[in-house]
């Protein structure tokens, strides 16, 4: 009678002949290997991919390099979906509401198309969930000069005292809050420390929105009455908005997912950087480096809407963003002008008996160019220690405007309440601060001061 072969044995001949680089890949003797895993069925490919079978991560260089496997960002923010999603009459509201508006999903993905490559790379640097990159979609529909009644500003709108938590700028020649860079890097810096804080991307969002410390109370509330925390069994303590927050947002992701379900399309937005950083060291005018990259004032200002005057101090932080093939027209245009890059110094105000129409003549221009330039209302006069911007008489020319001076610099107007006293000469009565009234492009953030703490962020 023929000897017979225990099956064991013949199972480790077989893969032995059959599979080395399997062997070789496991990196562990053939007896350690359980029956079950060897009876699995050979991969085609004769190296697998270990990644997946041993749930190891990828590198992060890898993971990048998928990233650009992608047809377009859209595919990009689909694959990196990780908030749990909801699903209520909320969601079913709102998307209804962005469905029966194409004219309004048109405009808004024509902006965010700038911008989207930018703040997906971010997030993804940041192994945060990519729909985040859809918040800007119902905060200021990716408009980054969006202004709400409640003065919170930007694509991200920070209110002024958020936006100084975060280190961002706000002075006489810029307000970082609305630039592209500074203020995507201190919204995911934010969103994230409150996902730290709370464990869950949805009250991360209510926060965000409400305040951290008005969902701290709320969740304590829910604790003493025995109720879930989650940001549904939460809702009916939000106000209105917040409690509208994470649906509208869970919207636009059901959209982005399938944007033909809705009857709607979205553009294509190419998966490479749509602009690049150009460093800044010297002052240069806002219209002159539109002009030396090629791009209209309007196009130069959607990428770089953080510089409120018309010239930009440079310093050893300043960048201004271009598309890439203007960015190589800039470096060209650059090194053969001839002129001066800059045509405005600073002049501050030392008695409040300085017009603007003395200013305007002593400086070799009109009282129209002042105001423009320093957005100073009609019927205002600036009170003494404003520092204002004047064209540059030929003493000045070459010199910069100093980062200290920039800094510092405040513009401080006054109402002009003229009464004609019996010498005849026009007397200012101080009334209330008088500043120009900006036009209320998204709606108001909840109060902050209504919610009740002094650094929070409110809508």
């Amino acid at each position: 009678m023929q000897a017979r072969i225990p099956k064991s044995a013949a199972l480790a001949a077989l893969i032995a002949l059959l599979a080395p680089a399997l062997v070789q890949a496991y990196d562990h003797d053939m007896d350690q290997t359980p029956v079950s895993a060897a009876l699995s069925p050979l991969p085609k490919n004769p190296l697998p991919d270990l990644s997946s079978t041993l749930k190891i991560a990828k590198p992060a260089k890898l993971a990048e390099e998928d990233a650009f496997h992608e047809k377009d960002v859209w595919g990009r923010i689909r694959s990196g979906y990780a908030i749990p999603d909801v699903n209520n009459d909320l969601v079913a509201k709102h998307v209804n509401w962005y469905a029966t508006r194409p004219d309004y999903i048109a405009r808004t993905t024509a902006r965010a198309s700038l911008y989207l490559f930018h703040v997906v790379s971010e997030l993804e640097k940041r192994g945060m969930p990519t729909e985040l990159a859809l918040l800007p979609f119902i905060e200021s529909a990716f408009n980054p000069n969006a202004l709400s009644s409640a003065n919170a500003a930007g694509m991200w709108q920070f209110v002024p005292g958020t936006g100084r938590d975060f280190n961002l700028k706000q002075d006489a020649f810029k307000d970082e809050r609305r630039g592209i860079l500074a203020s995507t890097d201190a919204a995911l810096t934010y969103l994230q420390r409150l996902y730290d804080m709370f464990g869950d991307w949805q009250l991360a969002l209510a926060a965000y929105n409400w305040g951290e410390g008005s969902v701290q109370k709320a969740i304590k509330r829910n604790q003493a009455a025995g109720k879930p925390t989650d940001f549904e069994s939460l809702a009916d303590l939000m106000p209105a908005e917040t409690r509208n927050y994470v649906p509208k947002l869970q919207a636009v992701k059901n959209i982005v997912a399938n944007p033909q379900q809705f009857g709607l399309n979205l553009p294509v937005i190419d998966n490479s950087p749509y602009f690049t950083a150009v460093d800044k060291t010297s002052d240069i005018d806002l219209t002159v480096a539109a002009h030396l990259a090629e791009l209209s004032v309007d196009e130069f200002k959607a990428l770089n809407p953080q510089f409120k005057r018309p010239v930009i101090v440079g310093g050893e932080d300043t960048k201004i963003l271009l598309p890439k093939e203007n960015a190589e027209k800039y470096h060209v245009n650059l090194a053969q002008w001839s002129k001066e890059l800059s045509t405005w110094t600073t002049h501050k105000i030392t008695s409040a008996r300085e017009s603007i129409r003395s200013l305007a003549s002593r400086f070799h221009t009109s009282p129209e160019v002042i105001r423009q330039a320093n957005n100073i209302p009609q019927n205002s006069v600036l009170k003494a220690g404003s520092t204002i911007l004047v064209p540059k008489l030929s003493a000045a020319v070459g010199t910069n405007i100093g980062e200290d001076v920039a800094d510092k610099a405040t513009v401080e107007v006054e109402s002009e309440r003229a009464t004609t006293s019996k010498s005849g000469y026009k007397l200012a009565k101080a009334g209330k601060p008088s500043k120009s009234a900006p036009v209320s492009l998204v709606k108001a953030r909840v109060s902050r001061d209504a919610a009740g703490k002094k650094h929070r962020k409110a809508n």
